[in-house]
């Protein structure tokens, strides 16, 4: 199962991310797929010392000529398999990163779409930390997920990305299950959110509350306490998320 987690920047996504990410890997085979050229998720998982697909692109771009024996193909297959999947203690990582100076994205954003059709065989759940915004939807970086979850707070501006995800999503005839994650929802904007869920034709999945040890934990670069309002709320997510699969 692929799971994508997409929306505005600054709701969230990424929290939800890896609250899923560490979550599910505790009984399934779990890729983290990091689609965010800032590598918001790589960060927050503490990953450190990893190599990018943006860095092979950059690799590759320079040694068209350098490929010995080997088909273009086979040599990049072997660098993204060999050095850009980072194994961490219970988790894979794949990060995609950006190419240096003012490269294009869409040939590292091909790159990242084969791999995840060919990688989902090894793995129980991947999940892809996408980039905020519509570029991972127009660029079809996720055009085989199972499960699209849109993360947005109780702004307008959160609504408005989330409605033009679902609409650009339906647009290109994308088939993944789509849901609407609230999150940072203080106390008596909870019917705001209600509201436009089902004005929108959006299945609310859940709302998250604003939390102050996750805002705290953040401000001092710490991990995400596992024991919070919200990280027991996405547990629970993650359970149902593979129900939802497996019906």
């Amino acid at each position: 199962m692929i799971i994508a987690v997409t929306g505005k920047g600054g709701t969230g996504k990424t929290l939800v991310a890896v609250l899923l990410v560490y979550f599910l890997s505790r009984k399934y085979r779990v890729l983290a797929v990091d689609a965010d050229p800032d590598s918001n998720l790589a960060d927050a998982l503490g990953i450190e010392g990893y190599k990018t697909l943006g860095e092979i692109r950059e690799l590759f771009q320079h040694s068209r000529d350098d490929f010995g024996t080997m088909s273009k193909e086979s040599w990049l297959k072997g660098k993204i398999y060999g050095e850009v999947i980072f194994e961490a203690d219970d988790f894979d990582v794949l990060i995609m990163g950006r190419p240096e100076g003012e490269g294009c994205y869409c040939f590292t954003n091909n790159m990242l779409r084969a791999i995840l059709r060919k990688l989902m065989r090894h793995y129980d759940v991947v999940v892809v930390d996408c980039e905020a915004g519509l570029e991972h939807i127009s660029r079809k970086t996720i055009d085989s997920a199972d499960v699209i979850l849109v993360v947005t707070d109780a702004s307008r501006k959160g609504f408005k990305t989330a409605s033009r995800i679902r609409e650009l999503a339906k647009e290109l005839g994308l088939k993944a299950k789509m849901y609407l994650i609230a999150n940072k929802v203080r106390e008596g904007e909870e019917n705001v959110i209600t509201r436009y869920a089902k004005s929108e034709g959006f299945r609310l999945l859940d709302i998250l509350p604003y939390d102050e040890e996750v805002a705290k934990a953040d401000l001092k670069g710490l991990p995400i306490p596992l024991d919070c309002r919200v990280a027991k709320k996405v547990e629970k997510l993650a359970g149902v998320l593979i129900c939802e699969a497996n019906p």
